[in-house]
C-alpha cells in the first residue's frame, strides 16, 4: 500500500524524468524514443525504481539501456536541480526495461 507522500513523490519524479529524456534524447537516449512507464519508489523515499520503454527503429534497446545507466549520476543530478524546492534529498535511481508492450503483442500474435 503506497501513501499519498510515495503517489506524489514518484509522480513528480516519473514527470521529470520523462522531460529529461525528451530533452536528450540526441545524446542520452541515442535517439530512441524513452518513456517512463512506472516509477515506484520506497517507503522512506530513499530509492526509485524506474520501469522504462524504450521505442526507435535504429537504435538497439539494449544499447540505449545500457547508455541511459551510464548517465545516472547526471539525471540524478539534473533531478537535484529541478526539485531542489520540493525535496531534501533525491532518492538514488534503478532503471528496468519495461517488457509488458512486448509480451502483450507476443500474447496477441500467439492467439491470431
Amino acid at each position: 500500500m503506497t501513501s499519498i507522500r510515495q503517489n506524489k513523490v514518484s509522480e513528480l519524479i516519473k514527470r521529470e524524468l520523462s522531460h529529461y529524456f525528451q530533452q536528450n534524447s540526441r545524446t542520452v537516449c541515442q535517439g530512441a524514443m524513452v518513456s517512463v512507464t512506472v516509477l515506484r519508489i520506497s517507503k522512506d523515499l530513499s530509492l526509485a525504481k524506474a520501469y522504462l520503454s524504450i521505442f526507435g527503429v535504429g537504435a538497439d534497446k539494449n544499447e540505449v539501456f545500457k547508455n541511459i545507466n551510464e548517465h545516472k549520476p547526471a539525471i540524478r543530478m539534473h533531478l537535484a536541480q529541478q526539485m531542489k524546492n520540493q525535496m531534501r534529498k533525491v532518492p538514488e535511481l534503478a532503471f528496468y526495461l519495461d517488457d509488458s508492450l512486448d509480451y502483450s503483442e507476443n500474447i496477441n500474435e500467439l492467439l491470431s
